[in-house]
């Protein structure tokens, strides 16, 4: 009988220990549940990126659109107001992911009363010896990615935050130009990359250049940039131009080395493509972002035990929904992939139409077949025009063409292409509520080293507290 005992109680420890052993093995493989401190960390921020956004992405350019975002295996949501409003703006919401601190309105890394400076991040990573990188498909002193490296009272002092880029520590900074260094015409003036070189970066405009940077150089990359001082939208980009990807591939070269890095990457014309309501702009630059975060997935399978990687919003613009009162239940938002351009560049073609004079209302409905499928039945019914809509299309061709000879500005776009876009709109089943941003939640995606930690319910500061905690950071 003893024996009996003695041999049921090995096999019991036996089964414990192999319990113990697969348990843990299962932890070692979640990369949501590996511990200590990440030595890579990516901090993606979709500016103006809800989760209709996302959804969106996949329903315009399919689900490997958004593939990458998808699989991060930790979840949570935070909330976006600032200090002094309930809805945010960029300023105040990049600066409470980048510092962990809540502030006003147009702050920049300050404190709300503007009487000192908030430590960011990018300071933080830097003092503990890790290589740092900026990237956005925005001007580089704009609100966004200015938190990360700046200190300003306005987001509007574009000089003295591009100023503080040249003289920060960043080792890379990658995508856009400065809008501090752009006339009033939009024309680069091209003192600042001189500024820049004078500072110790080496400055490159293209593919072959910034391929040729050695890891250890610091540099500042750019090419084609629009009248904004910002990379163009995916849906204009021309093959040759650098994408958000490629600039967040490099920027792993360059700043990989043992001490670590910390980047931060911006998608930041899926804002501005929300504040036009511009559907199809929205989910190729979706795409785009989700391509760059792809990046850095093919890195952490590299160095699982020692990467986070987390991807979040500032904010949610537009109040984009995917369903509309127009189409009840029948909306297919697969309809926006007819849209060949920007709302931004098709104005710009409504513009030279004006100023020429050659261009016809029957021409106008040519381009509008070709760029946005209206009127193109035999590809699908849905694109069909109807009485009303001719009506509607013919009174916006005139004003435009009125509009623009008489010297008006038109801010989000010109009638004629704004009339279109909100006709395919209507017949993708999309809505949107309105041109600015909302106070909606918006979601966070996390794999890797300490992820866990972003998983439920928290406050955009607060998840910059979180991160400051997993990296053992003070703040």
């Amino acid at each position: 009988m003893q024996r009996f005992f003695q041999v049921r109680f090995f096999r019991a420890a036996i089964a414990c220990l192999l319990l113990v052993i697969s348990a843990c093995a299962a932890r070692s493989s979640d990369p949501s549940s590996s511990t200590g401190a990440p030595r890579y960390i990516f901090f993606f921020i979709g500016d103006g990126m809800g989760m209709a956004q996302i959804s969106l992405g996949a329903a315009v350019c399919g689900e490997e659109a958004v593939s990458a975002i998808r699989s991060l295996p930790v979840t949570g949501m935070i909330s976006t107001s600032a200090r002094d409003r309930y809805v945010t703006g960029s300023a105040a919401a990049g600066t409470a992911l980048a510092t962990g601190s809540r502030t006003a309105i147009g702050r920049i890394s300050r404190t709300a009363d503007n009487a000192s400076d908030l430590t960011t991040l990018l300071e933080l990573a830097e003092e503990q010896g890790m290589r740092t990188g900026v990237v956005s498909s925005v001007s580089l002193d704009h609100a966004t990615p200015a938190c990360f490296y700046a200190h300003a009272e306005s987001r509007h002092q574009y000089e003295r935050i591009a100023s503080m880029m040249a003289e920060s520590s960043v080792d890379y900074f990658g995508g856009g130009y400065v809008k501090a260094d752009m006339s009033v015409d939009g024309v680069a003036k091209n003192g600042f990359p001189e500024i820049m070189r004078s500072s110790g970066f080496r400055v490159t405009r293209n593919a072959e250049e910034l391929q040729s940077v050695t890891p250890g150089e610091r540099v500042w990359a750019f090419d084609d940039v629009d009248r904004k001082a910002a990379m163009a939208y995916e849906i204009d980009r021309s093959d040759s131009a650098l994408s958000l990807a490629d600039y967040t591939r490099h920027g792993i070269r360059l700043l990989d080395n043992p001490r670590g890095f910390f980047m931060m990457v911006e998608g930041g014309k899926i804002d501005w493509a929300c504040h036009a309501n511009d559907g199809a702009t929205t989910a190729l630059d979706v795409r785009a972002f989700n391509d760059a975060v792809a990046e850095a997935l093919r890195f952490y399978r590299e160095h699982p035990d020692e990467t986070l990687i987390i991807v979040t919003a500032d904010h949610e613009c537009g109040g984009l929904g995917l369903g509309n009162n127009e189409t009840g239940y029948e909306g297919d938002p697969a309809l926006l992939s007819y849209q060949q351009l920007s709302l931004e560049r098709m104005s710009g073609k409504v513009s030279s139409w004006a100023e020429d004079g050659g261009v016809s209302l029957a021409m106008a409905y040519d381009s509008l077949r070709v760029f946005f499928g209206l009127g193109r039945v035999s590809a699908d019914s849905a694109l069909g025009l109807t009485a009303a809509d001719s009506l509607q299309l013919n009174r916006a061709y005139q004003e435009a063409m009125d509009g623009y000879r008489d010297g008006e500005a038109y801010g989000k776009g010109d009638p004629l292409t704004m009339t279109a876009a909100a006709l395919l709109n209507s017949r993708a089943g999309i809505g949107w509520t309105t041109r600015s941003h909302t106070a909606v939640d918006v979601p966070v995606f996390a794999a890797g080293t300490g992820a866990g930690q972003f998983s439920g319910y928290s406050t955009n500061s607060g998840l910059a507290r979180r991160l400051m905690q997993v990296c053992g950071w003070s703040e």
